[in-house]
């Protein structure tokens, strides 16, 4: 999803792939490959599953982004639709902790290989049906002490900064923290879970609804299918938080540098407090 990250990085992430497969008795070098933000992250598809491979500096290993993938499998309602956690080794080797996680393969691919999307992707009732379904139990599920997806310092902080509203009574519930459409199938399965955790409510409907601003017909589609999430004015306060998201991020990154104008258009629709 995101770029190749700088030689040095991406020579020994793919060293550590390698050894994970080798780990787990599969075969190594698949041609594709997905890279996460800076390197961070590297997955491919190994045998007859999904190998994700993550790294963080050595002492750093333990904070919400290593364990979320693996408490998601452990801690979620089956109802909550995701890839199956087939293994997890951990080492350390260079400075470097590692964690390779197996997963079983999604055959289904992603609604859209970007964040956000730039044509109808033309889904079926039944995934807008189970999509809104899964969204309801994963709301209502406990999150595990310590687990936030958005901090509400910083909500507080960006949402006045960039969008010019202010931030009164919050309703938190749990969510993914990322669900935009490179992060969930045509199954539907939502994959990548390592930032899940406590949210605004509604955020993952409203991170779904902006992602789908360069597409008004996608856009009136989520507005009516996720209505009874995104209605509710509880769900304001997670509509002006990925607003914020975007503007903030609009000049580092391309697809958020294509959201902006639709986003600030958006923002200009919600009014006054």
């Amino acid at each position: 999803m995101f770029d190749t990250p700088a030689p040095d990085v991406r020579d020994r992430m793919l060293a550590a792939h390698e050894r994970a497969a080798h780990l787990y008795g599969l075969p190594a070098g698949s041609p594709r490959r997905v890279w996460g933000y800076g390197g961070r992250s590297l997955s491919s598809p190994a045998g007859d599953g999904w190998l994700r491979l993550v790294s963080v500096p050595a002492g750093d290993k333990g904070g919400t982004l290593w364990d979320g993938p693996r408490l998601a499998y452990e801690t979620l309602p089956g109802a909550v639709p995701r890839p199956e956690l087939l293994g997890l080794r951990d080492w350390q080797a260079g400075g470097h902790a590692y964690r390779a996680e197996l997963y079983a393969y999604a055959a289904e691919p992603v609604v859209s290989p970007c964040p956000a999307i730039s044509t109808d992707p033309g889904l079926p009732d039944v995934w807008w049906k189970e999509t809104a379904a899964a969204l309801d139990v994963l709301g209502d599920t406990p999150v595990p002490d310590g687990r936030e997806a958005v901090r509400e310092e910083y909500l507080r902080r960006v949402i006045p900064q960039f969008t010019g509203h202010r931030v009164d009574t919050i309703t938190w519930s749990t969510a993914h923290g990322d669900l935009h459409w490179a992060n969930i199938t045509r199954g539907p399965l939502v994959l990548d879970w390592e930032g899940w955790g406590r949210a605004p409510y509604g955020f993952d409907a409203a991170t779904l609804h902006v992602f789908s601003l360069l597409v008004p017909e996608t856009a009136d589609r989520v507005r009516v299918e996720l209505a009874p999430i995104l209605d509710r004015p509880e769900a304001r306060t997670a509509v002006l938080t990925v607003c914020a998201q975007v503007l903030q991020a609009a000049d580092r990154t391309d697809f958020y540098t294509a959201l902006a104008g639709p986003v600030r258009r958006h923002l200009e629709t919600l009014g006054a407090e």
